[in-house]
């Protein structure tokens, strides 16, 4: 496994870049004013041991002789040893709500990214603790399975959207149904699932498999995201409004945040209901919970002994460095002879 020590150097690649374009406009300058100069038939009489390709060659290896020592710069590192470390901490699981319903703007800037941002939040208060993340519309699908890679957590979760479940509605239960299968260990007490919604367009039993997740040791938590008084849903197009979403009449639908649900759910999973709207009061009620739970001793294996190797890429882009400097722009005599890029 590797790591990387200083991800800023790989800036500088943006040399390379840089440096094609130069190559091409000189490239482009030089052919301009050999026009001025004289037709491509003479110069070519002028100048018959100029080679066409080996310019070419030599930004190849100019360039792969920079990426290395930047990649050099940066430091890789590897893992040698693959060991096991034994750890503390509770296990989460976030079941987000994707609907079209979450794209409601009455929290700004909308009910999706306002829980997407609580989410992250969330995980960077969280240590040694394990976590997974489920979005759901009319079926739920399993987003991350659950990792102490907290920073893929985050990753993931800036990938949730509507478009990712093609079935619309709310299938809460079909998600805490999921999660009940994220939580491997049977002797984990300390597991959690939140639910991050805002109640609409719920299916009737989901209470009972909150209850059910109860039982077999999972508490429920419900962070409601919306306004009682609801809002219509922006319809987009390439992130341009086109219209609000309308019922079969051809009325604006007003989707509004259902906390009587989610109260009843996270009561019935002996969990508790937390209105998501106020960021700083949210996060510190949910890190209360996870503070004072119990954490649980497990074990997870990780490499260790990483080992500088920064030599290997230095010596590859000093090698590229010095086959640039040592190959010369007229024509190589023997590749003459066979012809191969048609230079005779």
């Amino acid at each position: 496994m590797y790591q990387i020590e200083e991800n800023i150097y790989f800036y500088l690649l943006l040399l390379i870049p840089i440096l094609v374009i130069g190559f091409l406009y000189v490239s482009w300058w030089k052919k301009k004013a050999r026009k001025q100069f004289a037709d491509a038939e003479l110069l070519d009489k002028l100048t018959p041991e100029k080679s066409t390709f080996k310019p070419i060659i030599k930004l190849i290896f100019l360039s792969l002789g920079i990426a290395f020592l930047v990649i050099a710069l940066a430091n890789p590192k590897m893992g040698i040893k693959l060991k096991t470390i034994k750890r503390q901490g509770v296990d989460i699981v976030f079941a987000l709500d994707v609907s079209k319903s979450m794209l409601a703007e009455d929290i700004a800037p909308n009910r999706l990214e306002k829980s997407k941002q609580l989410i992250n939040k969330i995980i960077d208060q969280l240590g040694s603790d394990r976590v997974g993340v489920i979005v759901y519309a009319g079926s739920a699908y399993p987003l991350l399975p659950i990792t102490t890679d907290l920073a893929s957590a985050k990753m993931f979760l800036q990938m949730a959207n509507p478009d990712m479940v093609s079935d619309q509605g709310t299938a809460m239960n079909e998600a805490l149904a999921k999660a009940m299968t994220y939580f491997d260990n049977d002797e984990q007490t300390n597991r959690f699932l939140f639910v991050v919604s805002d109640g609409e367009d719920h299916e009737g039993n989901t209470a009972q498999i909150a209850q059910q997740a109860n039982e077999n040791g999972v508490r429920v938590f419900t962070v409601g995201v919306g306004s009682p008084n609801g809002a219509p849903i922006p319809m987009k197009q390439n992130g341009v409004f086109i219209e609000h979403k309308k019922d079969q009449n051809g009325e604006v639908v007003i989707t509004k945040l259902n906390e009587t649900i989610l109260s009843e759910i996270a009561n019935e999973g002996n969990g508790k209901y937390i209105l998501g709207n106020n960021t700083n009061e949210t996060i510190d009620e949910i890190e209360k919970i996870i503070t004072n739970a119990e954490k649980k001793e497990y074990e997870t294996k990780e490499f260790s002994d990483f080992k500088d190797q920064f030599q290997w890429f230095i010596g590859f882009g000093l090698l590229f460095l010095i086959l640039e400097a040592f190959m010369f722009e007229k024509k190589t005599k023997w590749i003459q002879k066979l012809n191969l890029f048609n230079e005779k």
